[in-house]
């Protein structure tokens, strides 16, 4: 009797022991907990369902910040004048709990000249960023240390890794803008200031668009001057940098979020060489800008061009550059597919050449 006893309590406690083990818990992305009963085949097949997306813990959110600034003079007797747009451009991703998991500095300096006759001087084609020109941009032989502005920018850049933004506003600047950590003053001697205040705003305007920890946060830019035109008698000239830049991530080959924005950075000249724009005037993004840029009227599907940079940032992610590339466009330049071409009538080439850049 004492034996029979003894094996039917050994069997309750087992029965007890397995109905325990069925309860897992299964932690939600953003860290919150829900209790499940699931067996190891159900478990298996939402791992499977869930293919690539970020798991728990490891979803990070993607920022941009753009700020551009202007600067210029007048034609003299002997000098051409010159309207420069200065736009600085800095990505990051963050997690919730606010520490940097990647970040990402550039910079375009475009440049465009016109006589005393208000005519335009040597345009160039387009204008490479600072990260792109390197060793050309031409720092280094200035440089205290040798260092050229692409290996200061990216200094930050990494010191910025793993730390909040209070963290980094604390630890690394001084009063005057300049490095104050001593590792950090070894690799940029150059004022980054404005940089940290971008840091902090982008991690700020970030949102989770689908990027992961660990994945390769690159900017990319495409700066022309094709809109630029001289003066006339009774018509100002015109100097525009017209820049489209993106902030994308990369999960080896596939695009895991990305942030399509624009400036078009004007400034006007007379009939004789002088500028007639304040030089001190904002110069808003067009994401910034928002309906006030003004496409949404003349817009077959009445949609502004913020909405549909991020309606085309959120088709492409999730694929690969080659399934980028691989696009169809038509002789316009819009959007062959009809499910992109409902939300994006804008030509979408420079969209997909960014993208294609981002893996170079």
């Amino acid at each position: 009797m004492k034996k029979l006893l003894a094996m039917l309590m050994t069997m309750a406690l087992t029965a007890g022991v397995l109905t325990a083990c069925g309860n897992t818990t299964v932690v939600q992305q953003g860290g919150g907990e829900q209790a499940a009963s699931e067996t190891e085949e159900t478990a298996q097949a939402t791992e499977t369902e869930a293919g690539n997306e970020a798991v728990s813990g490891d979803a990070v959110k993607t920022g941009i910040s753009i700020v551009t600034t202007l600067e210029g003079e007048n034609a003299g007797a002997d000098t051409d004048g010159y309207a420069t747009s200065n736009i600085s451009v800095v990505a990051v991703t963050v997690g919730d709990d606010g520490v940097i998991d990647a970040c990402a500095i550039d910079g375009i300096k475009a440049t465009i000249n016109f006589s005393k006759e208000g005519k335009l001087v040597d345009v160039k084609d387009s204008f490479l960023s600072k990260n792109e020109l390197g060793k050309d941009y031409g720092m280094n032989t200035a440089s205290s240390i040798g260092k050229e502005w692409n290996e200061q920018a990216e200094a930050l850049a990494q010191y910025a890794v793993g730390k909040t933004v209070e963290e980094l506003k604390n630890g690394a600047v001084d009063e005057a803008g300049m490095a104050k950590d001593a590792d950090l003053a070894a690799s940029a001697t150059m004022y980054i200031g404005s940089f940290v205040d971008q840091i902090e705003a982008a991690a700020n305007n970030a949102a989770h668009l689908g990027a992961a920890k660990g994945d390769r946060l690159v900017i990319t830019q495409y700066t022309h001057a094709s809109k630029s035109k001289d003066a006339a008698a009774d018509a100002d000239g015109l100097t525009q940098a017209y820049a489209t830049i993106a902030a994308i991530t990369l999960k080896d080959n596939t695009v895991s979020s990305m942030i399509l924005d624009g400036v078009q950075a004007n400034v006007n000249f007379d009939a004789a060489g002088a500028i007639t724009s304040d030089l001190k005037a904002a110069v808003p993004t067009k994401n910034e800008l928002g309906d006030d840029y003004g496409m949404k009227a003349a817009s077959g599907i009445g949609k502004e061009w913020n909405e549909q940079a991020a309606a085309f940032a959120a088709y492409v992610t999730g694929k690969t550059i080659d399934e980028v590339s691989g696009i169809a466009v038509t002789e316009e330049g819009g959007a062959a597919d009809a499910d992109l071409a409902a939300s994006v009538t804008v030509s979408i080439g420079n969209f997909i050449n960014l993208v294609e850049k981002a893996a170079q």
